[in-house]
């Protein structure tokens, strides 16, 4: 398991994703996506089997542990050789302000360029203001919204890698 803590506050990790964080991947993230969406058939495919759907695609899951509690979860879904979705990210309530998005996203984006990556892009609601000046803050521009399987997002945002 790498660690990917640099950035990270004090008593938290950032780490790869390990079979034994599939149900803490599964429920942090069916918590925040039925908080504010139904769940759609990809959700229900990558929070199901994140090995089968994620990984095997050659994408990848980044876990924040705090105090050793899964407590948030970042996924790169590879679409292209050189293209990823950033998707599945949440925190949990009683981790936010903790910086844990900033570190989680600090970290996939890294891990993105470790794989070659040119373009990573996201498609979020726009309703959700913190999460976007987090994407904001992390280099991710909006473009304009191509028609999409997305039937819940309004926004999308990419962020080019050089």
């Amino acid at each position: 398991m790498k660690d990917h803590t640099a950035g990270a506050p004090q008593g938290a990790q950032i780490v790869d994703f390990t079979p034994e964080h599939a149900i803490a991947f599964r429920k942090l993230n069916e918590e925040w996506i039925t908080r504010y969406f139904v769940l759609e058939e990809a959700d229900v495919k990558s929070l199901g089997d994140p090995q089968g759907y994620i990984l095997a695609k050659g994408g990848f899951i980044l876990m924040a542990l705090y105090r050793g509690e899964a407590v948030g979860t970042c996924a790169l879904i590879k679409e292209h050789d050189d293209v990823f979705e950033l998707a599945k990210m949440a925190v949990t309530e009683k981790a936010q302000g903790l910086k844990l998005g900033m570190a989680l996203g600090k970290a996939a984006i890294a891990k993105a360029k470790e794989a070659g990556a040119k373009k990573v892009y996201l498609v979020s609601n726009r309703g959700l203001h913190s999460a976007l000046n987090l994407y904001r803050k992390l280099g991710f521009v909006e473009v304009p919204m191509p028609p999409s399987i997305y039937q819940r997002a309004d926004i999308k945002m990419e962020l080019m890698i050089s």
